[in-house]
């Protein structure tokens, strides 16, 4: 809406007023609003209308080709603007400046001619200014007062200045001046600054005007034009000699004084409206610059032309090569989108494109073996997501709580399967069995040896293995046949063993604990050892053999260890001690223990969850290094 505003506005100052100033504020203001209008209006349509290969390669082009030329040609025209106007400007203000620096040369001699001959010479000089300035005035004091003209007001520069001369603002009025003291002898010259003095100070250069931009709401007095006869017209602009030659608007700033405050300055602007023909003429003489210039534009704009022509016929067959190339993509990927992977391009030519075509068609050869590949990968995804499912079932469901013992644990995947094993059973007699294992590797094998490890140690558990006396826990004499750990582990061992290869193996730790006694009998098959919190303080319960699934013969030991109410076991894997920070610092036993002293007294689901957020944050990636697997217990 404003660029239509500025555009009605503009087209009427146009006719009505094409020389004022206003008219000339309306035209910036009109070509900037247009330009912000065709950037928004490009931005919109942009996206739409490159979305042809065809039509972004003629943009392309525009961009590589025409928009250079047409900055150079715009830098042309302004530097020769620029140059026309400011020609016609200094022109027009030299002028000026020659007649006021002859002002004060008169001013000059006047000071310092004798008191005796001081009228003589004023009369001698008065011919000279008037030629300079038809409207001058002359005041000389020193005994006495001499005026020009005769009985006139002329007046005397006012207490405060000293030797000047330019411009200076008087009773509204532009003049040029120049005022001299000498010894007592004080001479001031004034000419006003008229139209018809601006018309004549570079005769034909075109229209001159002094014009003052200051707002009226600025407290300054002055008029915003310089007084001017009103019968006097404007100078005519010249006639154009072609019609290259426009019209060229130039401006410089003119300072000035005020009267009656010496100190204070302000400026005009000094604006001429010339002919480039008019500025050749006048700085080069009566030769015709505008034509030959035009005859130049001619031939070089011919030459161009040409040079365009064949640009276009090449750029034209070339797009169509590769538009063409393109397009067969484009179709061949609708059809491959479709499902016709028997889709070929045909190749033409030994060029780039040729070799896109080429591997493109490799490409669909490829598609249907890779089709059935993924498909097999889905299947697979889909059978481990099922794996995942089972083996989370082999876990124990939830906490379990005892007389004397609660137990909890949890185990996060680095993959979608696990190989760490953890698990806890009521037994009868008050008994509770605890394991935690961690097999080697990871994935699908590892979570098999984990699931046959489990259904191993339940099944022994379950079917009748090597016991041996225990005293019961009253105290009384009497002897209480238990489940003996050692043999437990080692027929385990021996089983995995005789049914898995040689480099599967696993760490293995098992316990038996006795509600009524209080007594953890444990082995520890090669597995990281348990913590144990007691009174602010943390043991660890020793490893009593080698890992399961590696020597055939290999012999276990197993220890005791008595739980008191309060106490804290924490039984975990290498995934908990051994992730690395981003600086290769593993994150230790060392941290899990400062982490069980300040949660020691916390619920043992607290206390899990503390861990595993500590672990990750150590990390500083959401992503495990390695199964994580903690089974916590705390006496009651």
């Amino acid at each position: 809406m404003a660029f239509l505003a500025l555009l009605v506005v503009y087209a009427v100052l146009r006719f009505a007023a094409p020389n004022s100033g206003f008219t000339f504020l309306v035209a910036i203001a009109f070509y900037v609003t247009g330009m912000l209008f065709a950037l928004q209006f490009a931005r919109r349509n942009a996206r739409r209308l490159t979305w042809r290969l065809r039509n972004r390669l003629i943009v392309a082009y525009l961009f590589i080709a025409f928009v250079p030329i047409a900055l150079i040609a715009i830098l042309a025209a302004l530097a020769g603007w620029e140059l026309v106007g400011g020609t016609a400007v200094y022109l027009v203000s030299s002028a000026l400046d020659r007649r006021t620096n002859a002002l004060d040369g008169v001013a000059h001699m006047l000071a310092e001619a004798p008191a005796e001959k001081r009228e003589t010479a004023i009369h001698e000089v008065i011919p000279y200014l008037e030629h300079l300035f038809p409207r001058v005035m002359l005041a000389v004091r020193d005994e006495k007062i001499y005026r020009y003209p005769a009985g006139s007001e002329t007046p005397v520069a006012p207490a405060g200045w000293k030797d000047a001369s330019g411009l200076v603002m008087k009773d509204g009025q532009l003049h040029s001046w120049a005022h001299v003291t000498r010894k007592g002898t004080e001479v001031t010259l004034l000419a006003p600054i008229t139209r018809g003095l601006l018309d004549e100070l570079s005769p034909g250069i075109g229209q001159v005007s002094l014009i003052s931009f200051t707002s009226p709401g600025s407290g300054s007095a002055e008029k915003s034009v310089p007084a001017e006869p009103r019968r006097r017209r404007a100078a005519p602009l010249p006639q154009p000699a072609n019609r290259l030659d426009v019209a060229i608007t130039g401006g410089s700033p003119v300072y000035f004084s005020y009267w009656d405050a010496p100190e204070k300055q302000d400026k005009w602007v000094l604006i001429v409206r010339t002919r480039p023909s008019v500025v050749f003429g006048t700085v080069f003489g009566q030769l015709n610059w505008a034509e030959g210039l035009l005859a130049i534009f001619v031939v070089v704009a011919a030459v161009l032309l040409l040079v365009w022509v064949v640009s276009l016929i090449m750029g034209i067959s070339l797009t169509r090569t590769i538009t063409g190339a393109i397009h067969n993509l484009y179709e061949g990927t609708e059809r491959i989108k479709a499902g016709d992977f028997s889709h070929r391009i045909a190749v033409q030519g030994y060029d780039q494109l040729a070799e896109l075509a080429l591997s493109f068609n490799g490409m669909t050869e490829n598609l249907e073996r890779l089709f059935v590949v993924e498909k097999e990968q889905e299947r697979l995804q889909s059978e481990i997501a099922i794996a995942r499912e089972v083996q989370s079932q082999l876990f124990p469901r939830g906490p379990l709580t005892m007389k004397t013992l609660e137990m909890t644990g949890v185990c996060h995947p680095a993959r979608m399967v696990s190989g760490d094993y953890y698990d806890y059973i009521r037994l009868q007699n008050s008994n509770l069995a605890v394991a935690i294992g961690d097999v080697a590797g990871k994935g699908i094998s590892a979570a098999l040896l984990m699931a046959s490890i489990q259904s191993i140690m339940r099944t022994q558990l379950t079917a009748g293995v090597p016991i041996h006396a225990a005293a019961s826990p009253g105290g009384n004499g009497t002897a209480r046949e238990m489940l003996s750990v050692a043999e437990l582990v080692s027929q385990l061992n021996q089983q995995v063993c005789a049914n898995t290869a040689p480099e599967k193996f696993a760490t293995f730790y098992f316990g038996l604990y006795d509600d009524e006694s209080r007594v953890l009998t444990y082995t520890n098959a090669g597995h990281l050892p348990p913590i144990l919190m007691r009174d602010g303080q943390a043991e660890r319960l020793e490893v009593t053999g080698t890992v399961v699934g590696a020597f055939p013969s290999a012999r276990y030991e197993e220890k005791t260890v008595q739980l008191r109410a309060g106490d804290l076991l924490v039984a975990f894997t290498d995934g908990i001690v051994e992730p690395e920070n981003p600086y290769g610092e593993a994150f230790g036993e060392d941290n899990l223990i400062d982490l069980l002293l300040r949660y020691e007294q916390r619920e043992p689901e607290e206390i899990m969850a503390r861990i595993m957020e500590t672990v990750e944050q150590w990390t500083g990636s959401s992503e495990l290094y390695d199964d994580m697997t903690l089974l916590v217990a705390r006496g009651v």
